[in-house]
């Protein structure tokens, strides 16, 4: 099958032969209907002025309704709006009982359709693998904890940091392992850590949750410690 130039319009024939032309799979207005938003085009009539604005001679009125659409989907016989969006694309009421037009009248935007067989390629690709593990979920370094915390102590942070295990006894906040290779390497929990300095020095609570909101290298941490604290209540 050849594919053809779209009509700025496409009628629901047009928009089927043209995406079974460029994606080999066949088309029917259910098909379409999942993907597009359909169009009618109304006439002005003065009995619904405040529809048309200062379009006084029609506009495309889009149908997005999920009653509407699905009475579409199923197999009506013609094409009822209940609601649409005016001229200025906002949207607006309709008379009771709604709008109805003959199903040859249905239209699809060309832009639409030309942009469905790239969006359906995309959507067909496996799951990008996810990223690898950041450093920041297993811990923060030294330069980080002492950005985070030093100025909510009293003690010398830094010194404890290169001294104790883990500032709490054994491996305490700090993450097991992580000093392995050197001690320049070590990592600490920033969780664990923080409740440290809340039980033995007195760091206030309400301190702490402010420096996992706004300290960038507890991002990834403010949703662990949150939920830490709610289940201490």
């Amino acid at each position: 099958m050849t594919p053809f130039e779209l009509p700025f319009r496409a009628t629901t024939d047009e928009a089927c032969t043209w995406l079974a032309a460029h994606t080999g799979l066949p088309w029917d207005l259910a098909c379409l209907l999942e993907h597009l938003t359909p169009y009618v085009w109304l006439d002005y009539d003065a009995a619904l002025a405040p529809l048309f604005g200062e379009a006084n001679g029609g506009y495309a009125a889009p149908i997005f309704l999920a009653d509407d659409i699905a009475r579409l989907a199923a197999g009506s016989a013609d094409v009822l709006i209940t609601r649409t969006k005016d001229a200025y694309k906002i949207v607006a009421p309709l008379p009771d009982g709604g709008l109805r037009r003959r199903l040859d009248e249905l239209r699809f935007q060309k832009r639409d359709i030309e942009r469905l067989p790239e969006q359906l390629a995309r959507a067909a690709l496996p799951p990008p693998p996810p990223p690898p593990a950041r450093e920041s979920q297993a811990g923060i370094d030294r330069a980080q904890v002492l950005e985070a915390f030093a100025a909510l102590v009293k003690i010398d942070l830094d010194k404890a940091l290169r001294e104790a295990l883990g500032v709490f006894g054994d491996d305490g906040a700090r993450v097991k392992g992580s000093a392995r290779k050197s001690p320049k390497q070590a990592l600490w929990n920033p969780v664990t850590l923080a409740f440290g300095l809340n039980d033995l020095y007195r760091v206030p609570l309400g301190r702490l949750s402010a420096a996992f909101r706004s300290q960038p290298a507890l991002e990834d941490w403010r949703e662990r410690w949150e939920l830490s604290l709610e289940l201490l209540r």
